[in-house]
């Protein structure tokens, strides 16, 4: 990422930490993705603005591509299990036991796993999906 993208993702990120709405910021991760397209971190943060906006298709192609650049990052690994939840496809128990197995690994992601989902949750409330994530992670 050039140093103009990283400013840029991490304006974005700051506002998203300030409580702008997801749908505000979609665009600014869509423009961080075009310009560094191998940057496993701009993608992962668009498919979560993508799922709290309830764009499903755009958020599975988003965290199937995060996963791909980094296999080892367990938020990509959650993001996609919720993609996968929310459009009715098949292969989530293989990213939810590898997130048990690097929490396991790493046990200082736990906290950090438990922020997101609980940042999630307080953003949409009612995320069926995200709360079954939560519970097969005994989070």
């Amino acid at each position: 990422m050039d140093l103009n993208n990283e400013s840029l993702f991490d304006n974005a990120m700051s506002r998203y930490q300030s409580g702008e709405e997801a749908s505000e910021l979609i665009r600014d991760f869509e423009e961080i993705t075009n310009s560094s397209p191998n940057q496993s971190a701009g993608w992962t943060c668009l498919s979560w603005l993508q799922l709290l906006c309830n764009k499903h298709r755009d958020a599975l192609k988003s965290a199937r591509i995060a996963v791909k650049l980094n296999p080892q990052d367990p938020q990509s690994r959650i993001n996609l299990s919720i993609a996968l939840l929310e459009t009715n496809s098949k292969g989530v128990r293989e990213h939810i036991d590898f997130v048990k197995r690097a929490v396991l690994i790493v046990p200082e992601l736990e906290k950090e796993l438990k922020d997101s989902i609980n940042d999630g949750l307080s953003r949409k409330p009612d995320w069926d999906s995200l709360k079954k994530i939560q519970t097969w992670l005994d989070f």
